[in-house]
Order: C-alpha cells, then sequence, then structure tokens
C-alpha cells in the first residue's frame, strides 16, 4: 500500500500517448502548403492589364500556330511523297555503263589522202573514259567549276538553289530564269532527258529532243530534283560523275570528255595538263560560244576562270596556276586549221545520208583532200581580197582544185573559209560560164579534123530567131578584126568566131561534147550557146577542163575514196566509178587544143595568171552584165577552177575572168607549186598549114568550101 506521500496524479487523456505532441509539430509543414497558399501563389490576382501591341500581335501568334501545325504536316506528306518518287526513279536505273553513249546519231571523220584527220561530223563519242582514268586535274577542273559541294550533297544544293534565285531576282529575272544551282547530279539527270529516251516518231530532231529536255517548267525542276535524288540513291558519286564526263556536250561536235581532248588537242582526256583541262571544263557553260575552234581568246579567258577556281580550292598550287596562266591551252594542228569545212560538207553529200548525215553508227572516210593545197587555196583567196577587192565588198569567189583525174585535192565555197554547212558556191551555185564555155566548142570543131590554123572571119554578123528579132552579138572589145587563126579567136576570147564554128560544125555536137565532159546543165538551145548563156557549177566545169588535161576522156570530180565503220577493215563505199570514163575526143585533139589554150595565157585574155617556168593552159570568162567572172586553167599536174560573183546576181564592177579570177588563180597556184619541179604541158603544136580557107557568114550561111570538103570527108571515111 501506499501512502498519501507517494500517490501519483491521476493519468489524463492528454498523457495517454506519448508520441501525440510529436505528430503536431510533424503536420506544421502542412500548413505552409495548405491550399488558400498554393492558390494564391499560382493564380495572382493582382495582373496588369494587357497593352496595345499585345493585343495586336495576339491574332498573328495564332496565325503562326496555325501555319506551322499546317506547314509541318504538309511538309511531312511532300517529304513522304519526294522520298517515295526518288526510291522508285532509282528502281528503274539502269547499270551504270548503259547510259555512258546516249547518242541518237552516230560520228563521221573524215581524213585527207594521208590518212590524217582534218574534219568531224555527226556526235563524236571517244570512248568511255571514268574519273579514275582522266586525268586527275581535268576531274578536278569539272568539280571546282560546277558544283565544289558535290560529295557533300544528296543530290540537291540548297545553298546552291538560294544563291541562284538571289542572283536571278537581283538581274530582273524569274527566279527560276537564268541561274539554276543545279549540281553536278541535276546536270547529269538532264543530260538523261530525266530517264526519257529518244523517239525520233516524237521528236523530229535530236536537237528538239534536247530543247524538250531543258524546258524549265516548275513540275520539271520538281520531276529532276526527285530524278537526282534517285540517282545519288541507285549510283555513287564516283558514277554519276562518269557518266557526267561522258555525256557532256562540249562543242564542235564533241559528245564527252574524250572526244573533246581529241577533237581540240589531239590527245587522250588521260593527258590534259592543268591548261588544258581548265579550258574543256570552262566549256560546259556555254560549249558553242566557248569552242576554241570558235574563239581560242574567249576560249583561254574562260580556262583563266578555271584555273582561278581550281587554285581556290586547293586543286592547284600557286606555282601551278601561275605556269598554267603562262601558257594557256592551244589546238592541236588539225583543230587549228578549221580548214577543208566546204570539202568536208561535199563528201559527205557524196555518199549515202544512211552512212553520213545520218548515220547511227561511227563511220570513218578518207578523201581525196591536200590539206597543204587547200591551205594554199585558202590563204591566196583571203590575200586577194585583203589587198586587190575594195573594202566592204560583198563578192563572193570559189575555188576548185583537182587532179587531172577528177580527185579534188581542195575546195573553197565562200569567203567563210572555216564555216560548215554553209552555201558551197563550187558545187551549188549555178551560174552562167560566159567565155569559158568556148573550149568545148573548139574541142568539137578539132575532132573533126580542124585545124587550130583555121581561119574565121570576125566580122558583124546577124542571126534571125523565130518570133524574135535579129541578134546581133560584139565581141567584148567592141571590135572585129576580120579573118583570125582559131587558135587567135580562142586566145582573145572573141565572140563573133566561136558562134561561127558552133553553127558551123552543128550545136547538137557542141552539146555532146559538153554533156561527155560533164556539163550536165540545160544547155541553150540556139546560137548563144556558143557564149555561154547556160548554166554549171564549178565543179563541173573544172572537172571538165580536167578531162581536156588528160587527153580528152570525160572525168567524174570525187572526193571519197574509202569509207568504213570504225574499227572495221571492210571497206563499205569507194571511189569506184569516179575518176576518168570513156573518151570524149580523140587524144590528138585534146593535145593540139592545149597547146590553143596555153596562148590564152601567154597572149591572150590569161595573161595574169602566168607563172614564170611553168607551162599554163586556161580560159577566161565573163558573162553579159558582168555577173560572173571565171578562170579555169590547168599545169601538168593540177587543174584549178575560179568564180567570182555576187550571190544575189549583182554585176561586177570593172571585174573580167582575166582579171581578179586569174589573179586568185595564180596566187592559189604559186603557193600549190612552190617547191615542186615543173611539169610539161600534154599538148601537140600543129604544123601551119601552106593555105587555109576562111570560115565567114552571110546571113548566117557557112560559106567555106574548104572546110565542107573536109566535112564529106569525115563522112565517107577519109579523116579518123
Amino acid at each position: 500500500m501506499s501512502g498519501p506521500g507517494n500517490k501519483r496524479p491521476p493519468l489524463v487523456a492528454d498523457k495517454r500517448y506519448a508520441a501525440k505532441p510529436a505528430a503536431k509539430k510533424k503536420a506544421a509543414p502542412a500548413k505552409k502548403t495548405a491550399k488558400p497558399a498554393a492558390r494564391r501563389k499560382a493564380t495572382p490576382r493582382k495582373a496588369k492589364p494587357r497593352g496595345f501591341v499585345s493585343w495586336l500581335l495576339t491574332p498573328f501568334r495564332w496565325l503562326f500556330r496555325l501555319i506551322w501545325a499546317f506547314t509541318w504536316r504538309i511538309g511531312l506528306v511532300v517529304s513522304l511523297i519526294v522520298a517515295g518518287f526518288s526510291f522508285y526513279f532509282a528502281s528503274q536505273m539502269p547499270a551504270m555503263t548503259d547510259l555512258i553513249d546516249g547518242r541518237a546519231r552516230g560520228s563521221v571523220t573524215i581524213t585527207d589522202l594521208r590518212g590524217d584527220v582534218f574534219a568531224w561530223r555527226g556526235d563524236q563519242f571517244g570512248g568511255m573514259v571514268t574519273t579514275q582514268t582522266v586525268s586527275p586535274h581535268l576531274h578536278n577542273a569539272v568539280v571546282a567549276t560546277e558544283d565544289k559541294r558535290f560529295y557533300r550533297h544528296f543530290g540537291l544544293s540548297p545553298r546552291g538553289i538560294a544563291s541562284a534565285v538571289r542572283i536571278n531576282l537581283s538581274e530582273g529575272r524569274g527566279p527560276l530564269s537564268g541561274n539554276g544551282g543545279s549540281t553536278i547530279t541535276q546536270q547529269t539527270a538532264k543530260l538523261l532527258c530525266l530517264g526519257v529516251p529518244f523517239d525520233a516518231n516524237r521528236w523530229e530532231t535530236e536537237a528538239a529532243y534536247e530543247a524538250d529536255c531543258r524546258r524549265g517548267s516548275l513540275w520539271r525542276k520538281a520531276r529532276e530534283a526527285m530524278f537526282s535524288v534517285g540517282m545519288e540513291i541507285a549510283y555513287s558519286k564516283e558514277e554519276i560523275l562518269t557518266i557526267y564526263l561522258n555525256r557532256a556536250y562540249l562543242g564542235a561536235g564533241s559528245r564527252g570528255f574524250e572526244a573533246a581532248a581529241q577533237r581540240y588537242f589531239g590527245i587522250s582526256a588521260a593527258e590534259v595538263s592543268p591548261a588544258q583541262a581548265a579550258m574543256l571544263a570552262g566549256l560546259l557553260t556555254a560549249p558553242s560560244a566557248n569552242a576554241p575552234t570558235r574563239s581560242l581568246e574567249r576560249a583561254q579567258n574562260r580556262a583563266a576562270t578555271v584555273i582561278g577556281l581550281m587554285e581556290d580550292q586547293s586543286y592547284l598550287t600557286a606555282a601551278q596556276a601561275r605556269d598554267a596562266l603562262t601558257n594557256p591551252a592551244t589546238l592541236s594542228d588539225a583543230a587549228r586549221a578549221s580548214s577543208g569545212g566546204f570539202f568536208a560538207d561535199w563528201v559527205m553529200d557524196s555518199g549515202p545520208s544512211f552512212f553520213t548525215n545520218n548515220t547511227t553508227e561511227d563511220v570513218i572516210i578518207r578523201s581525196t583532200l591536200d590539206q597543204r593545197i587547200q591551205t594554199a587555196a585558202e590563204d591566196a583567196l583571203i590575200s586577194v581580197f585583203e589587198n586587190d577587192v575594195r573594202e566592204g565588198s560583198e563578192a563572193q569567189a570559189a575555188i576548185v582544185v583537182m587532179s587531172a583525174d577528177g580527185a579534188v585535192r581542195a575546195m573553197v565555197g565562200g569567203r567563210n573559209i572555216s564555216a560548215t554547212g554553209a552555201f558551197n558556191r563550187a558545187t551549188q551555185a549555178l551560174r552562167q560560164t560566159g567565155s569559158a564555155f568556148k573550149p568545148f566548142i573548139y574541142a568539137a570543131a578539132l575532132d573533126l579534123g580542124w585545124s587550130p590554123y583555121d581561119m574565121i572571119d570576125d566580122a558583124p554578123t546577124c542571126w534571125t530567131r523565130r518570133g524574135s528579132p535579129q541578134w546581133c552579138p560584139e565581141n567584148y572589145d567592141r571590135e572585129f578584126k576580120g579573118p583570125v587563126t582559131m587558135v587567135q579567136a580562142l586566145a582573145e576570147s572573141r565572140n563573133i568566131p566561136a558562134i561561127l564554128i558552133s553553127e558551123s560544125v552543128g550545136r547538137e555536137l557542141v552539146r555532146n561534147v559538153a554533156a561527155g565532159f560533164g556539163i550536165d546543165g540545160d544547155l541553150a538551145a540556139g546560137p548563144a550557146l556558143a557564149l555561154g548563156v547556160s548554166e554549171s557549177t564549178l565543179l563541173e566545169m573544172t572537172g571538165a577542163f580536167a578531162g581536156i588535161l588528160n587527153g580528152g576522156s570525160e572525168v567524174t570530180p570525187y572526193g571519197l575514196t574509202d569509207l568504213r565503220f570504225m574499227g572495221d577493215n571492210t571497206t563499205l563505199m569507194d571511189a569506184q566509178g569516179a575518176g576518168i570514163g570513156e573518151r570524149i575526143i580523140r587524144e590528138d585533139a585534146a593535145r593540139q587544143l592545149t597547146w590553143m589554150m596555153t596562148k590564152v595565157v601567154e597572149e591572150g585574155t590569161g595573161r595574169r595568171a602566168r607563172i614564170e617556168g611553168w607551162d599554163i593552159a586556161g580560159k577566161s570568162g565573163t558573162t553579159q552584165g558582168s555577173r560572173d567572172a571565171w578562170f579555169i586553167g590547168f599545169t601538168g599536174d593540177y587543174v584549178t577552177g575560179v568564180w567570182m560573183g555576187y550571190d544575189d546576181n549583182s554585176r561586177l564592177t570593172g571585174v573580167t575572168g582575166g582579171g581578179l579570177p586569174a589573179t586568185i588563180w595564180r596566187e592559189t597556184m604559186v603557193r600549190v607549186l612552190d617547191g615542186m619541179q615543173p611539169t610539161p604541158l600534154p599538148m601537140t603544136i600543129p604544123q601551119r598549114p601552106a593555105t587555109a580557107g576562111i570560115l565567114e557568114s552571110q546571113g548566117g550561111e557557112v560559106l567555106d568550101q574548104a572546110i565542107l570538103n573536109l566535112l564529106d570527108n569525115i563522112m565517107s571515111g577519109g579523116t579518123n
């Protein structure tokens, strides 16, 4: 039991649980996160009122959010579509090697008589090259010039496109007009026409096909972008660049860098120097305008820009760049010559079109051209027009040089000697021949047995023409010399004797002789036939004179000697049927005529054509109204014809066949014969007869009894 002093106080509820006060202390932090306090911090009600600017920007913020929400969804859809099309194009890509040579037509390479190349036609393709086989300088020049980020993009260059749009707009063009900002991949896509092959039924020409491929519509740009990405998926960078190197057009008919290197420098694309590589790469922007065969200076200036780009991008050292600028690329001898264009066009037209102009194969033609003689003819023409023709004259001239068998050695079809595809006045211009026709009248008479010393009365004579007034021709000098020999009449180119002889032997015989020698035009029917009022080409006339030189046989001018596929030794076509043909007049008659024609040069109208130490035979010709002037002559080796006149048939002022044409002839032949030993002409000097009758006319009737007796003798077989 306890006493009163030890009595414990009674327990109360508050003290029954010792942890209670502690629980109250722990609850204290909860008071800090009580709802009223949190509500006051989250939504302060004492916010400042919005300003006027904020109210104005609110619609724009809403519009921006709407546009962004719409744009990223559209962008996603477009990206998926582009990716889908790109993978589709990638799946359709053929093997890279199938895209190397995409020409729709073949090429024609033309060599001279020694086998040296002097002309190209069609689309040249020198063979496949790769990024590994071309010169590293060429590889680097192309990348530096066309697409310096080629190895860092995926077919498209947004930076390049933005820069191109900025330039176009700053120059007042549309955003898609002018600079395109195209990558090499995009350019290759264009060269492939976005995978659309050439179809002759859809496009008339390859040029029309290529123009269609380069249309700049927005849809085509989009398709080009997808095709380019597809190429990047299907091919490696090196394969894309290889296609580009082989398909790019580089001027002068060159497709691909191998063809261009051969065309301009005569070497392979693997051998080009930095200067040559820069010139080739510089052609990509404007291949025709910058072609060195068109303007070497322009091509060199563009190459200098490319060299600067190569140095800036560390493809060339400063020393290499300086050397390339100091020693710019130049053309090979064959490319520099740029001659024989008219001849090459004529040769192309002389063969079947499926082997020449329309060939789908690579063809090589061996021709009769002699580049030394071609250069001589071109230099002579330029020299005479620079020194002897008034400045500003639009007169034209043409030259043909051939051997006695008709093999054409040179041809100039006009004053623009480097022209290709131009009007060829040597082969296409039908012009009146004037007195250049007269040798065929004398050929007919000599073949009948007449003598060069037979006399003809050069006196005023008139001819009656049915339905027309009398025709009373005059001589060029408007004088009449009375009785003259045939040789004098030809040397002085007298009209009356020529007409009298033509009428005497018969116009039909004269026509037959002229046609036999190759003058195929529609020869005049009346007595004016003798004055050369009929039309012919310079090539025909020169070939006809070649017939006189070779002894009186027909000559067919020719320029093609052999045609074959490149790399194949099988001859597909040759000069069979060309050259010397059947005999037209007796050889002795041709030899006497040759002698008579030497007197034209020695004593008559062709004296300007004389060359010291050489026997030369020829004939001048001037048409009525001085609209055409001719000189055609020959040595023992070559026959050369020259024509001069206006394309619009205007009158020549102060020009006759014995004037400027004879001067051009002499300047040509001096260059051709330089260093050669004189070759005697095959001619016969006739004996002068003791007596000779005189051929004269009264009322158009021939009265010379001696000649009538001679004709009777021929008809009875007494004279060969």
